[in-house]
C-alpha cells in the first residue's frame, strides 16, 4: 500500500511569542489605567445573573473600533460609530439580554441616554462613552435597569482579575464560558530601554457568528501609548486575521462591535505606525484577538469540537478564504465532524461549490494530520485509528488546491443536536 505524508501545514504564527509577549493576569484590567465591573442590573429575569458590564479608563484615552457590516444594525452600533469618530473614549458600557436592534428612535434614545448616564457618573462627556448591547432582536430596551445598574457598576469599578472576569461574564448570552485574554511584553524605544506594556480583553460570542468585521462584542485594552491612527490600523489588522476568520453558523449579527482603548499609562514614546514598537504592539494585539477568536469557535452553540480549516495552494488569499469558509460553513462537514466521520467527500464537495476555480486532480485533503485524499482520489485509512483521533478537542481539516501559493485559515465548530435545541428555544 502506498504511504502518503501529511500536508505541510503553514503554522499559525504565534505573534505574542515572536515579540516576547507572555500570558499575565488581569484580563481587560491588565492594562494600566483600566478598571472594569460586571453587575446584575435587571435586564435578565434571573437576578443572580450579571447583565451589565462597564470598562472605564481613568481619563479619556485613544479609542478605535470596528463594527458590523450588517445593514440591519442595532441602535448602539449607530451611537458608538458617532461617538468613536473623535478618536477618544473614556468608557464602554455593555448590556446583555436585549440587543436594542430594530427598535427605531426609542432604541437610539435609550442608547444615547445610557451613554449620558455613564458620563454623568464618571464626570466625562457623553461622546466619550461607547455603548453595546446583545440579546433578543426587535424588543424595546428598557432604560430603568441602567438607572440602577450604572451607578452600581461605577461603584464596583476595580482593576482586578475578578472585576475583569465579572465584566466578561456580564456580556454572555448563550456562551458557556467567559472568554478573556491578557499578555505582557516590552515595547522598544527609539531612545533608552524598552517599556513594559500590556494587552488584554474579553469577547462574547457563541451563535450568530460570521462577523465580517469583528465579533459579537469585544472590548480590548492596552496601556501602550498608541496614536489614534496606529490604534485603528492595528485593530483592523488584528480583526481581519482573527475575528473575521471565525464562523459558527455563517450569520452576521446586527450588533457586532469591537472596541480598543489605549490608555498610554505604560509611558514611553508615542507610538505611530512608523515607530519600531508598532509591529510589536500590533503583533501582540493580533495574538490576543486570535486567542479570543479560537475561544469563540470552541464555544459555538452546542459544539463539542473546535475545528480549524486550513486551505493552501490557492491562486490568491481571497480564493483560499472563500474555499475555507465554504468548508467551515457546510452543515454536512460540520455534522460529519460531530459524528467522528472522516468523510472527506463532503469537504471536497463544499470546496467545489463555492465558485473558486481549481483542478480536482490536484487536490489533497487531510483530517487531523492524516492523508485521506491525494490528487482528488481516496487514500485508504484506518477507520478505528481515525475514530480515536476524533476524540481530540480540536479537529483540523487541511486542503491543498494545488493552484498557487496562497493560504487561509478559518475557525469553526461542529454542528450538533444541541445547536438546534438552543436556537429553537432561544426566545421561549
Amino acid at each position: 500500500m502506498e504511504r502518503f505524508e501529511p500536508l505541510a501545514v503553514p503554522s499559525a504564527q504565534d505573534e505574542s511569542a515572536a515579540f516576547g509577549f507572555a500570558p499575565c493576569e488581569g484580563g481587560v484590567c491588565c492594562a494600566a489605567g483600566v478598571r472594569a465591573a460586571g453587575v446584575s442590573a435587571g435586564f435578565r429575569r434571573n437576578p443572580n445573573r450579571l447583565d451589565l458590564a462597564l470598562v472605564a479608563a481613568e481619563k479619556p484615552c485613544v479609542a478605535a473600533a470596528t463594527f458590523t457590516t450588517n445593514r440591519f444594525c442595532a441602535a448602539p452600533v449607530s451611537v458608538s460609530r458617532a461617538h468613536v469618530a473623535s478618536g477618544t473614549a473614556r468608557a464602554v458600557v455593555l448590556n446583555s439580554g436585549n440587543a436594542n436592534a430594530a427598535t427605531g428612535e426609542p432604541g437610539l434614545e435609550v442608547a444615547e441616554r445610557s451613554a449620558q448616564l455613564v458620563a454623568r457618573e464618571l464626570g466625562c462627556d457623553a461622546d466619550d462613552v461607547l455603548v453595546a448591547s446583545t440579546g433578543v432582536i426587535g424588543v424595546q430596551l428598557p432604560f430603568e435597569p441602567f438607572e440602577t445598574g450604572v451607578p452600581a457598576a461605577v461603584r464596583a469599578l476595580a482593576r482586578t482579575p475578578e472585576a475583569a472576569h465579572d465584566a466578561a461574564c456580564a456580556v454572555m448570552t448563550t456562551d458557556t464560558v467567559a472568554k478573556e485574554v491578557s499578555i505582557e511584553g516590552v515595547a522598544p524605544q527609539l531612545a533608552g530601554e524598552g517599556v513594559r506594556v500590556h494587552v488584554g480583553g474579553f469577547v462574547k460570542g457563541s451563535g450568530m457568528i460570521q462577523p465580517n468585521m469583528a465579533t459579537m462584542l469585544a472590548v480590548l485594552a492596552t496601556d501602550a501609548p498608541l496614536t489614534h491612527e496606529a490604534a485603528q490600523a492595528a485593530l483592523r489588522e488584528a480583526v481581519s486575521c482573527s475575528f473575521n476568520k471565525v464562523t459558527v453558523d455563517s450569520d452576521t449579527s446586527t450588533n457586532d462591535s469591537c472596541f480598543l482603548l489605549a490608555t498610554g499609562a505604560a509611558g514611553g514614546e508615542k507610538i505611530d505606525c512608523s515607530h519600531p514598537a508598532y509591529p510589536v504592539i500590533a503583533g501582540a494585539l493580533r495574538a490576543a484577538c486570535v486567542e479570543l477568536a479560537r475561544k469563540i469557535a470552541a464555544d459555538g452553540e452546542g459544539s463539542t469540537k473546535l475545528v480549524t480549516v486550513t486551505v493552501m495552494g490557492a491562486e490568491s488569499e481571497g480564493d483560499a478564504d472563500t474555499v475555507a469558509r465554504a468548508i467551515a460553513n457546510s452543515p454536512l462537514v460540520k455534522t460529519a465532524i460531530f459524528g467522528h466521520d472522516a468523510n472527506w467527500g463532503r469537504v471536497a464537495a463544499a470546496a467545489g461549490k463555492c465558485g473558486v476555480a481549481f483542478d480536482q486532480r490536484e487536490v489533497d485533503i487531510d483530517f487531523l494530520g492524516v492523508p485521506v485524499c491525494r490528487a482528488g482520489l481516496a487514500v485508504p485509512m484506518d477507520e478505528e485509528d481515525m475514530l480515536r483521533r476524533f476524540e481530540a478537542p480540536e479537529v483540523s481539516v487541511t486542503v491543498s488546491l494545488g493552484s498557487g501559493g496562497s493560504c487561509a485559515r478559518v475557525w469553526t465548530c461542529d454542528l450538533t443536536h444541541d445547536y438546534v435545541t438552543i436556537n429553537g428555544d432561544y426566545r421561549t
